[in-house]
């Protein structure tokens, strides 16, 4: 993998959480990747892949309850729980 500054890694990240959903598991790891080797947070972003395949969510099931978002993940049928603030 190339080596890039902060600056550089922030763009590339910024731009391919700009459509993440025609990516594949493997590009979201790449970034992941790309993320931790610069000490970047995603943040919100996290949320717009599975915790468990890394595929890019484009219709997963949402169930909100008791303030905690449930997200299931259409491929591997893994539920992501977050809470609502």
């Amino acid at each position: 993998m190339i080596k890039f500054s902060k600056e550089e890694a922030k763009s590339r990240i910024k731009n391919f959480f700009f459509k993440v959903e025609d990516k594949s598991s493997k590009d979201v790891k790449k970034i992941k990747r790309l993320a931790m080797k610069n000490n970047l947070q995603l943040k919100e972003k996290r949320k717009l892949f599975c915790k468990k395949c890394l595929a890019p969510y484009k219709n997963p099931k949402i169930r909100i309850k008791n303030r905690i978002k449930n997200i299931t993940c259409e491929y591997c049928k893994h539920t992501s729980r977050w809470k609502i603030k």
